[in-house]
């Protein structure tokens, strides 16, 4: 059975793929089972200067999901370039995805220049949902051509592939994932999380410190399956889905819906060995689905 799919030219051994801010910098769940069993994974959102993060409480139970607003805590590129980096080389023997956040184009170009030169990298993953000090703070995700200009300074100091990691919290989703490609994005990741929010009815305050937060979990699926669809639909770089996927049945419809590969968020935090039994999951699920080979199944959705 092939479960090997190509993301940008590098082959994956299975499409499963651990999403940025829920698998640390894989050595800590290295102690609990061979990661190298994985796809790949994308590591903790790493911003040019270290940050502490957001006030507590920054995370709420929800429904179906959790809110999180934990603020990009990180200790900073050079250290994970001189630190974070070999630990994770003792443990993971594949190429890693970066997750990069910034809040300046130029944050952007340094931290993504900085580790496309690492050995390790094999793609940069960049998040554009990330608040633009110097346009007002709205994210650079939530305008077609703020986006563009992020993958252009990228594309720009960076020989790998950039994959732009697309913020949910828009109208129209399809448009910015186009302005990415037109500015050359080697892919597009998506969603990112949902804005939400919850009220304590004791102290009837919010019971984010941050008053909002991202919005994760099983009940995001739909919605992401639905803007995957939509976007690998229109463009013709790889889509990489993620958003509640939280099964290999989950695996598999995002695959039909357009991604070729997919990424595992919140279900980390609630069962650390998820990503692993989805893989090992993932025959006994192609069997009963008549699957032969995963990359035969991309963007197969029957719309007849």
């Amino acid at each position: 059975m092939g479960l090997n799919v190509n993301l940008c030219g590098i082959e994956l051994a299975n499409p499963v793929i651990p999403a940025s801010g829920t698998f640390g910098y894989g050595y800590e769940f290295a102690e609990l089972y061979d990661i190298n069993e994985l796809g790949t994974f994308s590591f903790k959102g790493t911003t040019r200067n270290p940050r502490f993060g957001n006030p507590t409480p920054r995370i709420a139970e929800c429904t179906a999901g959790m809110i999180n607003a934990v603020g990009l805590q990180n200790p900073g590129v050079e250290k994970v370039i001189s630190e974070e980096l070999p630990k994770l080389k003792k443990c993971f023997h594949k190429p890693v995805m970066a997750n990069i956040s910034g809040f300046s184009v130029e944050d952007y170009a340094y931290t993504c220049e900085k580790l496309d030169k690492e050995e390790q990298i094999g793609w940069l993953e960049v998040n554009i949902s990330c608040p633009n000090v110097h346009g007002g703070g709205m994210s650079f995700g939530t305008s077609p051509d703020a986006a563009a200009e992020v993958t252009r300074a990228v594309k720009a100091v960076t020989t790998k592939p950039v994959i732009v990691k697309l913020s949910p919290n828009v109208t129209d989703i399809v448009s910015i994932a186009k302005a990415c490609e037109d500015a050359g994005a080697d892919g597009i990741s998506l969603i990112n999380t949902l804005l939400g929010m919850r009220i304590n009815l004791h102290s009837r305050k919010p019971i984010i410190a941050n008053t909002m937060g991202g919005f994760s979990g099983p009940a995001i699926f739909p919605v992401a399956v639905r803007m995957v669809y939509q976007v690998a639909n229109a463009v013709t770089i790889p889509v990489i889905g993620m958003g509640g996927v939280s099964s290999a049945e989950d695996v598999i419809e995002m695959m039909l819906a357009g991604a070729t590969a997919v990424e595992i968020g919140a279900a980390n935090l609630v069962n650390p060995y998820v990503c692993r039994d989805i893989i090992r999951e993932l025959p006994r699920v192609m069997e009963k689905y008549r699957i032969e080979n995963l990359q035969d199944i991309i963007g197969g959705v029957n719309n007849g």
